[in-house]
């Protein structure tokens, strides 16, 4: 048996964030004989995913932070592809600085390259300048655009000509199961609660402060609400504060991060996602799968409805507007919807078969 063709991911890390969660979801589904994926990170930690990536057969490198104007950077970067000629294709996942890595992979003879936007914005911060300045540079050096969803392949690449690869989950791992919602339940000493439920990373993007003010106009109205909020990040602990200060503690479930979000989506009742932008957000496939009604921003792109169970509020609507939308679904009945996610194309066998095929044909 010939050995598989080896394809490149650049990634920051392998943590359990939607983008390391969509690239996981394809890395167990195609055929390992045929395709391997290896890693090449950013942050010298051991994370998430490592373990399953080194048990699937993967490779994991590491390099100092992406800076497109360290010298040491990119010196350790034509470092790397100079010693590493084995990788043809090289699939890049750094959003709006793709095009520095993929420049680079270019110069030492990488036969194909691929960039791959996961978002239809970035945080207005100091850095979002040199991004938006770098994000022009990205079709010059990629012979593939890859994006989750059309307004995240306009925004990073300012052209058309690109193709959505969806964020597609095992469905069978999500559809709904009152006997697993009712485990989740007594596991958090929750039964007979209305449950409201986030998954996301704890930083700016998501909207954390909002939520937890939409939470507590909750808690007015319906004393036996709680919050699970699953997930980690830098604004974790100014949350958790937040939660202190309003006197909520004793209703907001901090998991952490978990390996069993499908086990968990099954507890909740609702989902409330106020993102500020987003490209096309896996975990709202996730929850629709589970046949969660989903409470929505306008930022969040409309293309990630595969459902009727998605509801839009605007973000300029009060907090108490927001509690009032929730409200209205405290008592709906959940169904299964996996065939929905199926029809649209959401399931991972058929898009991890198709992904597996893309990387072969350029091979």
């Amino acid at each position: 048996m010939s050995e598989p063709i080896r394809v490149l991911q650049v990634v920051t890390y392998m943590g359990r964030g939607g983008l390391e969660t969509m690239l996981m979801n394809y890395y167990r589904n195609i055929d390992r004989d045929k395709v391997q994926f290896d890693f090449l990170t950013h942050r010298d930690e051991r994370w998430d995913y490592d373990d399953e990536i080194e048990s699937l057969g993967g490779k994991i490198y590491h390099l100092p932070k992406l800076n497109p104007f360290s010298k040491s950077y990119l010196n350790a970067l034509d470092k790397f592809f100079k010693e590493h000629k084995e990788y043809q294709i090289v699939h890049c996942h750094q959003d709006c600085l793709s095009g520095v890595v993929l420049k680079v992979a270019k110069k030492n003879g990488v036969r194909f390259t691929i960039a791959h936007s996961h978002n239809a914005n970035q945080d207005k911060n100091l850095k979002y300048l040199i991004k938006v300045f770098e994000k022009r540079k990205i079709p010059k050096y990629a012979d593939k655009l890859f994006a989750c969803g059309d307004e995240a392949g306009r925004w990073m690449f300012n052209t058309d000509d690109f193709e959505v690869l969806n964020n597609a989950i095992d469905t069978d791992l999500y559809a709904y199961n009152k006997e697993k919602a009712d485990k989740v339940k007594k596991e958090f000493g929750i039964e007979n609660k209305f449950v409201v439920g986030h998954v996301g990373r704890f930083n700016p993007q998501k909207n954390h402060e909002f939520l937890i003010d939409v939470f507590n106009e909750i808690q007015k109205v319906k004393e036996d609400s709680v919050l699970m909020l699953v997930g980690d990040g830098d604004l974790r602990p100014e949350i958790e504060q937040k939660v202190r200060d309003l006197g909520l503690s004793d209703k907001v479930i901090f998991t952490g991060i978990r390996s069993d979000v499908n086990d968990l989506m099954q507890g909740m009742d609702v989902f409330l996602f106020p993102s500020l932008y987003e490209g096309l957000p896996v975990t709202m496939v996730e929850a629709q799968a589970s046949g969660l009604k989903c409470i929505i921003s306008e930022k969040v792109p409309l293309e990630c409805k595969m459902t009727e169970n998605v509801v839009v509020v605007k973000l300029e609507e009060s907090p108490q507007n927001w509690a009032k939308e929730v409200l209205k679904y405290e008592k709906y009945e959940r169904q299964n919807t996996k065939e929905e996610i199926v029809k649209a194309n959401f399931d991972i066998k058929a898009n991890a078969k198709y992904l597996q095929e893309f990387y072969l044909n350029k091979c």
